[in-house]
């Protein structure tokens, strides 16, 4: 009964809120994946993937709380000074190969859209829904450690960690399928959404560097806070609905200067 305290309801709606902003990046990744399996398992594999990554979540949760000092723990250390200095921790391991592993699939998925062959590869290109699960799932892990981490910075509490976890995955399975149908009905704005994905790139590799402590040739790298990632994205996204409006003027005009060339040809 101690679980339905005011206290521990405040913290679980905190604890969801949180999981809701932390979880926009996760989220587009999904959206994104999911669009290599094929068309009519799309929404299952959507599902399922939220489905085992929360199932695999509650488990980092429970190993984190009772093994966190050994996440913390140096693996991997070198020192150059001037040159290169790192301290590495699993932590710090799983965010940075999170952030190179979402770089290359952002890259390679904008340099696809740039290929003229895009139409005669799609059908090769699409992976098994197994295998998309999968990398879902892995990725939501790797998402997964800062939403945990700073759970636990404002709770004990288990039950009320696991319980914002669930409501969080049920919210994103909703969420997913909304962003998915409004990428798939405006394919204009899936190239923002791959430059976004760059940028959570940017954004792990930043923070596996913060968290190893590294520095390259004396200046030690600096995390990429939320703030300024929020910032970045809203500005991408204001410059895309800028130019987006700019183009279909331009397309009006044109129209125009068309019409009235050819009514100019018929007199």
């Amino acid at each position: 009964m101690d679980l339905f305290t005011l206290d521990n309801l405040v913290t679980l709606l905190l604890l969801i809120l949180l999981q809701a902003v932390l979880g926009f990046d996760n989220l587009l990744y999904i959206s994104l994946e999911s669009k290599r399996a094929p068309a009519h398992q799309q929404a299952q594999v959507r599902k399922w993937g939220i489905g085992l990554a929360v199932g695999f979540r509650l488990i980092l949760l429970f190993v984190l709380v009772n093994l966190v000092e050994k996440f913390q723990s140096s693996v991997l250390t070198a020192h150059w000074e001037g040159i290169l200095e790192f301290d590495f921790n699993f932590h710090a391991i799983i965010v940075l190969i999170g952030g190179i592993f979402i770089i290359y699939t952002a890259m390679k998925e904008i340099m696809h859209m740039m290929s003229l062959e895009e139409h005669d590869n799609e059908s090769k290109r699409q992976s098994s829904a197994v295998t998309v699960i999968t990398w879902i799932v892995l990725m939501n892990l790797v998402f997964s450690f800062d939403s945990i981490l700073s759970a636990m910075a404002l709770t004990k509490v288990f039950a009320v960690m696991a319980i914002a976890i669930v409501i969080s995955g049920i919210l994103m399975i909703m969420l997913a399928e909304r962003v998915s149908e409004f990428l798939q009905k405006n394919r204009m704005y899936e190239v923002l959404g791959l430059f976004i994905l760059f940028v959570v790139g940017i954004m792990l590799i930043s923070e596996g560097g913060h968290l190893a402590h590294m520095k390259i040739l004396g200046t030690e790298v600096q995390q990429m806070t939320k703030a300024t990632f929020y910032f970045v994205i809203v500005v991408m996204a204001l410059s895309d609905v800028v130019q987006s409006r700019y183009q279909r003027k331009l397309l009006r005009e044109k129209k125009k200067m068309l019409a009235e060339a050819s009514t100019a040809v018929n007199h």
